[in-house]
């Protein structure tokens, strides 16, 4: 197939694409609409070694994963609820964090979802500053040059919108019944492949010049008409 062949099938049927793109991108608007909002506030804690020292800051990194399975832990969990008087209990509270470190930054991220924005921020701001509290006292039982500085990035939290998305369900949505579109204007053009529908295709299927046409029969009011004149 040469590329005016791809250009004629996209002319003639081109619409199929575009309806099915159309119709999922409106699909997965119109589902989005309906989800369960749901919001995601994220608290970031710094761990940084009080000196510049390549063997106290490999000790940090390492120190980070531990931090992490600390915070993770019903434990903690049960403190958070009861210093930011929460209505649920530790396994609830724990499904709706994810604790996670990037050593290269000595930063631990603690991220929470819920339904309501100011409760995802209370479970985050509530948890770092637990775990910030528990480690400034210890460390300041520590030589000052061999402590570890834990702090919180920043005091301001937000909660924006996690899920749904609308606009980027309906990008995804349009996207996706394009691809739909293309398969069935394939599935269709496969199918008519056999029929010779036009003079070009006979000639391309029998590699002959095609001289004259059999014209379409006349209906019967055509045939009445031209009795007539």
């Amino acid at each position: 197939m040469d590329l005016r062949a791809y250009l004629d099938i996209i002319r003639r049927r081109g619409w199929i694409i575009l309806v099915t793109a159309l119709l999922a991108a409106g699909l997965a608007f119109g589902a989005a609409q309906v989800q369960t909002k749901i919001y995601r506030a994220t608290a970031r804690i710094s761990a940084v070694p009080a000196r510049p020292d390549w063997g106290l800051g490999n000790s940090a990194k390492d120190l980070l994963r531990n931090f992490v399975n600390n915070l993770n832990t019903h434990d903690m969990a049960n403190r958070v609820i009861a210093n930011a008087k929460l209505d649920m209990n530790s396994y609830d509270l724990l499904a709706k964090i994810t604790v996670s470190a990037e050593p290269e930054n000595f930063i631990i991220r603690v991220d929470a979802k819920d339904q309501d924005p100011e409760i995802a921020k209370k479970i985050v701001t509530t948890m770092a500053g637990e775990f910030v509290d528990e480690r400034v006292a210890y460390y300041n039982t520590q030589d000052k040059n061999n402590r570890i500085e834990v702090k919180l990035v920043d005091s301001v939290i937000d909660a924006p919108l996690y899920k749904p998305k609308p606009v980027t369900n309906a990008l995804a949505g349009f996207a996706l019944g394009a691809l739909i579109g293309a398969l069935i204007l394939l599935a269709l053009e496969w199918m008519a492949a056999d029929i010779l529908a036009t003079p070009e295709a006979v000639e391309r299927a029998l590699g002959l010049p095609v001289l004259g046409a059999i014209p379409a029969a006349l209906g019967t009011n055509d045939n009445v008409a031209r009795k007539r004149t």
